[in-house]
């Protein structure tokens, strides 16, 4: 076994899509290949040494997801920062991520995360009426107040997450009440992942236009590059700012092309991505051999390639394509009487790209001057 010459980032689903909520919107819950199952220590070992060796580092990356990673309990996690140190190669460093709703934590988790050194996403769909709308618990309660408790706990102990909104067909309807209240949550980062669950190329119940998610941007980003620039981050924006600055996307949806954060279920078998846990897109399993060879296996290869020779001429004819490189490959569709798929978010982010352009290039040009990003917004503001 060689280790992969390219990072790869691992998605980990200790309890594939058991889950402690029932949102209304997930595409998740139901899946089939995930059966509810629960990964023992012996194949979290083997994970773990197997990524670890087919790495060629510095860093490895684990993010733990659902379903809900933490309905298992604590001790997986305990077990897993043992094996990480145990296993981990001289010179590495392994980064966890924790993707949660938030219900289940509680003074003993906020200690293990933070001695721990965990990141933290937690899951709050903006205000009280949109949030308990769609995510209710498993027995059908309302679900906000717990979660925003629990995110003023974390802050407590000194953990700062990142806060992750839906778009969907509620929460887009006043973009300035949402953002004004996760940005008073004060965590410093906030990502907005739109709703897009299509059925015959046409948006199910909770789903959201094109449309409707380009208006929601640009409200929120006119009031943000004026006002909170130094001191919240907007994923989306900031990600655009990067590229604006010479950098290269780092959200795999704005890649240029994507295969690069395997899905590993609990019964240790992989998938090419947590959007394609299916029996197409089954490339491996990490009980039988190395991960570095199920990454570079041609069918693994294919589908992260796929997403740039996949693009349609409108793609191709667009300013904006070094930006978002056609979106992710899960939500383009091939509209009637067509014959190239087309990104079904396109005229939205194209929306926003137009409106937010020009003060995100003023903004880089000053800090790549050395400005800082207070006195960078003073200087935009006084501009424009």
């Amino acid at each position: 076994m060689s280790p992969r010459t390219e990072p790869f980032v691992v998605m980990l689903k200790l309890f594939g899509s058991r889950c402690n909520m029932r949102c209304s919107y997930c595409y998740y819950l139901s899946n089939r290949m995930s059966n509810g199952k629960e990964m023992d220590y012996d194949l979290l070992e083997t994970v773990i040494r197997n990524y670890f060796s087919s790495s060629r580092g510095p860093v490895v990356s684990f993010v733990f997801h659902g379903g809900e990673p933490t309905v298992g309990g604590i001790d997986f996690y305990r077990k897993a920062v043992e094996l990480e140190k145990k296993y981990l190669p001289e010179g590495f460093q392994c980064w966890n991520n924790l993707q949660t709703n938030g219900l289940e934590i509680d003074d003993e988790w906020c200690r293990f995360l933070k001695e721990n050194n965990f990141d933290v996403g937690v899951s709050i769909d903006g205000i009280m009426e949109d949030h308990d709308f769609y995510r209710r618990d498993s027995n059908g309660h309302p679900t906000f107040e717990r979660i925003r408790d629990n995110i003023a706990l974390m802050g407590s102990y000194g953990i700062k997450p990142d806060i992750l909104c839906t778009v969907n067909d509620r929460t887009v309807k006043d973009p300035l009440k949402i953002y004004s209240y996760l940005r008073d949550l004060d965590t410093g980062w906030i990502q907005f992942i739109p709703v897009v669950n299509l059925r015959d190329g046409l948006p199910k119940k909770g789903s959201i236009t094109a449309e409707e998610y380009g208006r929601f941007l640009c409200e929120i980003f006119n009031e943000w590059v004026h006002k909170d620039f130094d001191r919240v981050g907007v994923q989306l924006f900031m990600e655009t700012l990067n590229v604006y600055s010479g950098g290269e996307p780092t959200l795999c949806w704005l890649s240029r092309e994507c295969g690069k954060a395997p899905v590993i279920e609990a019964d240790g078998r992989v998938y090419s991505c947590d959007h394609f846990v299916d029996q197409d897109h089954l490339i491996g399993d990490v009980s039988e051999e190395p991960l570095s060879d199920i990454m570079e296996k041609p069918f693994q290869k294919d589908f992260g390639r796929n997403k740039r020779l996949g693009l349609s001429s409108k793609c191709h004819e667009c300013r904006y394509l070094k930006v978002c490189n056609g979106g992710c490959p899960k939500d383009r569709v091939i509209p009637n009487g067509k014959t190239e798929p087309v990104y079904y978010l396109c005229e939205g982010l194209k929306q926003f790209f137009e409106a937010s352009s020009k003060p995100l290039r003023y903004l880089s040009y000053l800090m790549k001057r050395g400005y800082g990003k207070k006195e960078a917004m003073r200087l935009l503001n006084e501009r424009e």
